[in-house]
């Protein structure tokens, strides 16, 4: 199912890396940046996560959570999270589903990997609507994080 910006965001109930179940309603009143990438410790997807980390005030100051969403084990991810000291929730998404709702899941990827998370952006208002989508067929670029930021500047 396509992603469209104006629509309600699908909701998910996802395990962190502390293994609480954490889920769309919980950001309610605020601003959330939904980062789906396809697997922690590999080159991309750390320089993706150590920005948003490096620049967290960005979204804070803006009324906004962000979450990162691989398919990774939540016992991976919390290694990953651990190793490069990330200060937002990692959530597992091992079943795929909430990748599959987002429409960000590869049907192939490298060295014959099926069902890997697309990497993908997604901006949600505090209603719960979409206000910007980005998924990306090449997973190795990163997002538009100024277009994200120009985002949440009106929201």
């Amino acid at each position: 199912m396509a992603i469209i910006v104006g629509q309600q965001a699908p909701d998910f109930k996802l395990f962190n890396t502390e293994k609480k179940e954490i889920s769309l309603s919980d950001y309610k009143g605020k601003n959330l940046v939904i980062l789906f990438f396809p697997l922690a410790f590999t080159g991309v997807c750390t320089a993706e996560l150590c920005s948003v980390r490096d620049h967290y005030n960005v979204y804070t100051s803006l009324n906004t959570e962000v979450v990162g969403i691989s398919i990774d084990s939540l016992f991976s991810l919390e290694k990953f999270k651990q190793e490069q000291n990330y200060n937002f929730n990692l959530l597992s998404d091992f079943n795929k589903t909430t990748a599959k709702a987002y429409d960000s899941l590869y049907d192939s990827f490298a060295f014959g990997m099926i069902g890997v998370s697309k990497r993908s952006a997604f901006v949600i208002d505090a209603d719960g609507i979409i206000r910007y989508a980005e998924i990306l067929e090449d997973a190795g670029k990163q997002p538009n994080f100024d277009a994200i930021k120009a985002c949440l500047e009106q929201v």
